[in-house]
C-alpha cells in the first residue's frame, strides 16, 4: 500500500435527500480504515450528525468550540471504535468562513499540523445545489457525487453538475451509483449522465462505482455499523471494499492542490469572495 504524503480531502454529497451519500461517507471510511489508511470525517451535516448517529457516535464538542476558541482541534476529535477520527461540524462549518485574522491562522496551523498523521479526510456534506454546499465541494481535493436510478435523482444530480462544472469550473467529480440492481444498470445510469454532461456542459464525468442492492447494509445502518463489520461477505461489503480500493488509487493530488492546509485555506477564502 503506498500511504499519501498529505491528506486527501474528499467531499461526498448527493442531489438530493435519501440517496444514500452518508451510508457510503460512512462505510467508505471504515473500509479505508480497514485497508490501513488513517480517515476522519467531518461531518457537515447542518441539521442532523448523520455520520456520527451512522456510527452510533455522539461528540462532546463541536467544531464550533474549536472556532471559538474554548477547545483546540485534537480535543473535538472522537475516535470511533472503529479506529475512525470523527469531527461534528453540524451548524458551524460555515462559520469557518467568517474567521478573523487570528482565528484564521489558528485554524489552518491547527488542521495543518494532522497532516502527517491523516491519509483522507471525508467531508459528509448536506445534499442539494444550496450555494453554501457547493462552495465547500469546490473547496475539497476530490469530489464524489452519489446518485440513484430514478429519474429525479438523475435530475437533481446533473442540476448539482452543471453548477459545479459552470459555477465553479471544476473537473475530476467522481459518480458512486448506489443500490443498483445489476453492475451494468450502474454502468448504464453513468453513461446517461455522463453523456448528458459531456453534450452539454463539455466535462467529462469519473465513474468511481457502484453499490448494488443488498438488505444487509439498511440492517447494518439500523444497527449503527459498517456492512463490512456487520456482514463481511454480503455483496454491499465487497461493494464498499472494491470502492474503497478504486478511492486509494485514484491518483494523488499534488500538494499544492490537496492537503488539509490548502482545504482550510480556500474555506477561509470563501468569505473573501463573498464579500468581493
Amino acid at each position: 500500500m503506498q500511504i499519501q504524503t498529505h491528506t486527501q480531502v474528499i467531499g461526498i454529497t448527493s442531489g438530493r435527500n435519501g440517496v444514500g451519500k452518508t451510508t457510503v461517507s460512512v462505510n467508505l471510511a471504515v473500509a479505508l480504515h480497514n485497508m490501513g489508511y488513517e480517515v476522519m470525517i467531518l461531518d457537515a451535516n447542518p441539521s442532523e450528525s448523520n455520520a456520527l448517529t451512522a456510527l452510533g457516535a455522539e461528540c462532546l464538542f463541536n467544531l464550533g468550540h474549536f472556532i471559538s476558541g474554548e477547545k483546540n482541534l485534537k480535543d473535538i476529535i472522537f475516535v470511533r471504535h472503529y479506529g475512525i477520527k470523527l469531527i461534528d461540524g453540524a451548524k458551524t462549518i460555515e462559520s469557518m468562513t467568517t474567521l478573523n485574522p487570528d482565528q484564521a491562522t489558528r485554524a489552518l496551523q491547527q488542521f495543518s499540523d494532522l497532516e502527517e498523521s491523516l491519509d483522507f479526510l471525508i467531508i459528509d456534506l448536506p445534499p442539494g445545489t444550496d450555494p453554501s454546499v457547493l462552495s465547500f465541494m469546490a473547496c475539497t481535493g476530490r469530489r464524489l457525487l452519489v446518485i440513484r436510478g430514478d429519474k429525479e435523482g438523475l435530475a437533481d444530480a446533473y442540476a448539482m453538475v452543471k453548477i459545479l462544472c459552470s459555477d465553479f469550473q471544476l473537473d475530476r467529480i467522481y459518480i458512486i451509483v448506489n443500490a443498483a440492481k445489476t453492475a451494468q444498470e450502474a454502468q448504464n445510469l453513468f453513461n446517461h449522465l455522463n453523456n448528458v454532461s459531456t453534450k452539454f456542459l463539455n466535462r467529462e464525468l469519473h465513474y468511481l462505482g457502484c453499490i448494488k442492492q443488498d438488505e444487509l447494509i439498511v440492517e447494518a445502518s439500523k444497527n449503527n455499523k459498517a456492512v463490512t463489520e456487520f456482514a463481511p461477505t454480503s455483496q454491499a461489503a465487497h461493494d464498499i471494499r472494491h470502492l474503497a480500493l478504486s478511492t486509494s488509487e485514484l491518483e494523488r493530488k499534488e500538494y499544492a492542490e490537496g492537503g488539509l492546509g490548502h482545504f482550510v485555506q480556500r474555506i477561509i477564502h470563501l468569505h473573501d469572495l463573498k464579500t468581493s
